[in-house]
């Protein structure tokens, strides 16, 4: 099954999160299909970049969003 998920990048102390779409048997920071944007949560506010029309396709293909990805896309500014 296909997922969309964050991928952790940055140092230890300072987190960002890619969303990337892979395969939900690999490990999070394994080899990813797609990069389709990122999220820095340690600036105010958040920083959320995520392509949409990436997003909206992989979930017709039937890839499914994590709850954390479900909840960032719903809280980001429009």
């Amino acid at each position: 099954m296909i997922s969309i998920r964050f991928k952790p990048t940055g140092t230890k102390s300072r987190k960002q999160w890619r969303v990337v779409v892979i395969d939900s048997r690999l490990p999070r920071t394994g080899r990813l299909i797609e990069e389709i944007g990122f999220y820095n949560p340690l600036v105010e506010p958040p920083d959320v970049k995520i392509k949409m029309d990436r997003y909206e396709a992989w979930v017709k293909k039937g890839a499914r969003p994590s709850e954390t990805v479900k909840a960032v896309i719903a809280r980001r500014p429009k």
